[in-house]
This record gives structure tokens, sequence and C-alpha cells, in this order.
């Protein structure tokens, strides 16, 4: 397996164990020849000298880190399952049944766009758009459908209870800047962790955050984001400062590991650290967590927001969400009093 892909990962199981496994035991079949395309090393390099290394870098490059460790996560778990590659539509419907139980729609449908993308850049027929396969998937839906599981948003005002929860210490300052500018921004978990230092410019308004690149701007364009100075004492620009001089740090990333001693790192903080200090600070301030995750800081200041009468274009600008249609979940229900048809004539 290539280093930059077959490092293991600790919030995503099936990664952890390498690839290898599933073609000696358990019956996990075989990896697809030349899968270096979707991030796996491959046994036969016809096809990668043909393409040339540097096609093959380009190519390797079209696909978000990200992504590619979900399609290799979604191509091992098929394989552990039974399945080969190439396979047919007969036995991806099959997969589906076996899964239904016990994997969500939208893990069904993750799974399917990794075999689909397999076969598709391998040049093999995709079984996945088979009629088959479809009618499955559509059987599944009507059989185990289920509102998707989505975070809870965590509003001002518990978002006020968990700051001020956080004790005065090395690891209490990242905390309450990490939490802050999650919200202040509505930052996605991985456009948080991937800020640097040198990303951000204070201003007499507060401060300018170059965004470098993010879930929906794969190609690095990069966008910048205003977070002015907070009214109340949840002000994220004074938070920053108090990390900035606490940490002693001017350059590289922003958000790093503290030891208990108060050492502070110089390794980036991965993606998972948002989910485990924003249930740390619920804990100490007597909130659930249940239902709480680092999108529940984005999803807040959006429903926040929304409450507060802010336009919908003003929330997109600070969220970049591309369109007024991935807004109405939280707009909806954050109005979903005002105005009420009952109330108005109970």
């Amino acid at each position: 397996m290539s280093n930059e892909l077959g490092n293991l990962t600790s919030d995503n199981s099936p990664l952890s164990i390498p690839i290898s496994k599933f073609s000696e035991a358990e019956g996990g079949g075989c990896l697809p020849t030349n899968c270096r395309l979707l991030g796996y090393e491959s046994a036969d390099q016809k096809f990668s000298d043909a393409l040339g290394s540097s096609v093959l870098r380009y190519v390797q490059a079209s696909l978000a880190e990200n992504t590619k460790r979900a399609y290799q996560s979604d191509i091992v778990a098929f394989l552990k399952w039974g399945g080969k590659i190439p396979t047919t539509a007969p036995v991806v419907a099959l997969y589906l049944a076996d899964s239904a139980r016990s994997l969500s729609i939208s893990t069904l449908q993750r799974r399917l766009i990794g075999l689909s993308r397999a076969h598709a850049a391998l040049g093999w027929a995709d079984p996945v758009k088979n009629e088959q396969v479809r009618a499955t998937l559509r059987g599944i839906r009507r059989v185990h459908g289920k509102p998707p599981a989505q975070a809870a948003p965590l509003l001002m005002g518990d978002l006020l209870l968990l700051v001020d929860a956080i004790p005065v210490s090395v690891a209490g300052a990242r905390d309450r800047c990490l939490l802050l500018m999650g919200f202040a921004a509505g930052f996605r978990r991985s456009e948080l962790m991937s800020l640097r230092v040198e990303d951000v410019e204070f201003v007499p308004e507060g401060m300018l955050i170059v965004l470098r690149r993010s879930k929906t701007d794969q190609e690095g364009q990069g966008r910048k984001i205003g977070i002015p100075f907070g009214r109340t004492r949840a002000c994220a620009v004074k938070a920053l400062r108090q990390w900035l001089e606490t940490a002693a740090i001017s350059e590289g990333p922003l958000f790093r590991s503290v030891s208990k001693a108060g050492r502070v790192g110089s390794n980036q903080m991965s993606d998972q650290a948002v989910n485990l200090v924003l249930a740390k600070c619920a804990a100490r301030a007597g909130l659930s967590s249940e239902r709480l995750s680092g999108h529940s800081l984005r999803a807040g200041l959006v429903t926040s927001a929304a409450k507060a009468g802010v336009s919908a274009w003003k929330i997109r600008q600070q969220t970049g969400h591309r369109s007024d249609a991935m807004l109405q979940r939280y707009i909806r229900d954050a109005d979903i009093f005002v105005g009420n048809a009952a109330g108005a004539i109970l």
C-alpha cells in the first residue's frame, strides 16, 4: 500500500486493517489491478507504465484524500464480505441485501459509489448501473428507510455554557478558541483542523481567515471568511489571540495537541479531535453530548443566524454552502414556530 494512503486511522476501523489481509483470509476476493487510481498499490504495472508516472500522479490527485480513504474503505468492506473485483450486478445486489439490516441507506449508497468508481476507472463494465442493483436499493429504501441521523445544532446559549465551563489552562485556551472559531466561521471539522497561523490576519474589525481548501473547493481556489469582534464574552478573535499567546506559536498548524503537563505539540490535530473536545466540554457543562458532533458547531451557527434574521445569502457567505437548498433543513427548523399556522388560530 502506498505510504500516503496506508496510514492507519483511528476514526475508521476498516482502514486499520491492511488490505492484503482480505485477499489472504475470509474469502476476501482479490484487489482490482492498477487500483492505485483509487489509492491502492497495483500488482500489475502494465497499466501504470502505459499511463506514465506524471499522468498517474494527476489522476490520483483528482480525488481528495478523504474521498480516496472512503473509496478504499468501501472496497475493502466489499472484499471482506466475499466479493471480487470486477464483479457482476447479481453479486452487488446480493451484497446490498445482506447489508441492508446492518448499514444505513447513505452508507450503502456510498459503497456503491466506491464500487462504481473502481470499475469505471479501470475500464470494466459498471455493475452498479444495472437495473437489478438499482431496484434492490429502491426496495431497501422502502423497507428500511428512515430519516438520516443529524447532529444537533449547538445554539448560542449552549455554546456559552460550554465556553464558561472550560478551565483556565493551556488546553483550555485551545479548546475555547477551537469551539468559538468553529462556530463563528461555520467551519467543517476538516476545515477547522487544516488552519495554519499564517491563514489568519487580524484587522480592525476582527480577523480575516483564508480557507485554502475545503470539501467544496478541492482545487484550492480558496476563500476569505470574516469573523468580527464578539459582542458577548464568546469572542473568537480574543480567544484566538489568547491561544496564540499561551501556546507561543507564530507559524504552522493552528490547533495542536497539548500534553497533560501543558506542553504544546508541533503537529496538526486530527478531524476527530473536534468531536472529542466538544464531548469533553459538554460533559463539564453538564450537557448531553449524545447528538453532538463537530458538525454541531456549523449547524449551530446556521440555525442561530437564521433565528436572528440573517439572510440566507449572508449565512452562505460565512459557511461556504453552495446553495440555499443546502441551508433549508437548518433554517426550516429554526423558523418552525415563527408564524406557525396552528399558533395563529389556537
